[in-house]
């Protein structure tokens, strides 16, 4: 068995997670490379998710009875571990979604209904990324067609990197928002925050960071980042489906106005007019995500008892390994960084003229779930003249045997090819 340093004792933490004792197609185990689409859960989690549903499950912050304190205190109480788990000055600058697409979706409406000085119109421009999942790239350009404002972006360089050499053209004193991913979902590339946010506080600029590839690999700190915002969903890092989070600095929630209008989010109506209730309330109308929330609190809890640094310490030995067997890989390309450093645990590539779903198929059936297509991130497959890559990912689960057992079943892939 290869041995590498800084490694976590994925033995123990692997019986933490049902799935990946499955087996497919006649007895194979499942070697789940696919944990930048989702991650699998552990039981704490699916246990604290059967726990609300089977003891507390009610309506959240109306009733006064028994259970329905109960299930307030619960989710409230994920807030306050969310609001930990980033490092936020306060609990009220957490706000709970669906997920990072609505969240990203939220700030894009805010800015596009804000008064001065923060409201996107046809004099100003929004700023974005080629390398964007596509939830980073729509709802600004829905807000650049409603508005006219202009959209803008940074390219990416031939070996997966933001080109940064025009700054200074692309981030201007008309810029409003700059919103970029922190980690690629595609190419795994860790990007300069610094660089780009100390430019975009020098003309006044608004800062959203895209994080959902980040919250659940390293140490997510949002006052380290100082960001204006910061998106990221649970289901990527052990929790549930349907939640998500943005963070936002509590003196620009308080200015700007809610997206979605319904109950809870209001603190007076009349048929003539409303106020709104103070951030985060604001910005959750209706019945909350309260069961997905109890989830992603006990997914934080998961992840906070083992340590971000050691999951990413254990990443950043498993992807160093794969990267190195990977280009062992005859025909092989790595789109994107062809190093371990800067980059997270994401690695896509081509298969010389193997078609990616073709890849993802021939793997399938030895049990290797990879991910196949464009990610949703199809500007970087146009940069890079593909249709397509297959793209492995890992996680804290995630070992040495099975990035051997990828290379293993490339090879099966090329020789069934010809």
């Amino acid at each position: 068995m290869t041995q590498l340093p800084g490694l976590l004792d994925t033995e123990a933490i692997r019986k933490d997670f049902p799935l990946l004792d499955r087996t497919v197609h006649d007895g194979k185990k499942v070697v789940y490379l696919d944990s930048a689409a989702t991650s699998q859960k552990p039981r704490q989690v699916l246990d604290a998710l059967n726990e609300y549903y089977e003891r507390h499950n009610a309506n959240v912050h109306r009733g006064v009875y028994t259970i329905a304190e109960e299930a307030t205190a619960l989710y409230e109480g994920a807030r306050d571990k969310v609001a930990a788990f980033i490092n936020a000055p306060s609990r009220d600058e957490v706000i709970f979604t669906k997920n990072a697409s609505e969240s990203l979706n939220l700030v894009a409406n805010m800015l596009g209904w804000a008064d001065e000085p923060y409201r996107v119109d046809h004099d100003t421009e929004i700023v974005t990324t080629e390398m964007e999942h596509h939830s980073n790239i729509v709802p600004w350009q829905l807000l650049s067609q409603r508005t006219g404002a202009k959209l803008k972006w940074f390219g990416i360089t031939d070996d997966g990197r933001l080109d940064l050499s025009n700054i200074e053209e692309i981030i201007t004193e008309k810029t409003k928002i700059v919103s970029f991913t922190l980690v690629s979902n595609i190419m795994g590339t860790i990007n300069p925050v610094e660089k780009i946010i100390r430019r975009a506080q020098q003309v006044g600029a608004l800062v959203c960071i895209d994080a959902s590839q980040a919250a659940p690999h390293m140490v997510l700190d949002v006052q380290a980042l100082q960001a204006d915002f910061v998106a990221f969903t649970g289901h990527k890092m052990v929790g549930p489906t349907g939640i998500g989070v943005l963070w936002g600095r509590q003196e620009l929630l308080e200015d700007l106005p809610p997206f979605l209008g319904g109950g809870e989010m209001i603190e007076t109506v009349s048929m003539h007019s409303s106020t709104y209730a103070p951030a985060p309330h604001k910005f959750e109308a209706g019945t909350p995500p309260i069961a997905q929330a109890v989830g992603l609190g006990a997914a934080v809890d998961y992840l906070s008892a083992i340590g971000m640094e050691k999951i990413y310490r254990h990443e950043h030995a498993i992807t160093e390994y794969a990267v190195k067997r990977l280009l062992e890989v005859p025909d092989l390309r790595i789109i994107g960084p062809a190093t371990a450093e800067d980059r997270g645990a994401t690695i896509s590539f081509t298969l010389g003229d193997i078609h990616p779903h073709d890849v993802g198929q021939v793997l399938d059936e030895q049990g290797i779930a990879v991910r196949v297509g464009h990610h949703c991130a199809r500007p970087v497959c146009l940069r890079y003249g593909i249709p397509a890559t297959t793209r492995a990912s890992f996680y804290l689960y995630s070992t040495p045997a099975e990035v051997d057992a990828l290379v293993d079943g490339l090879e099966h892939v090329r020789n069934f090819f010809g």
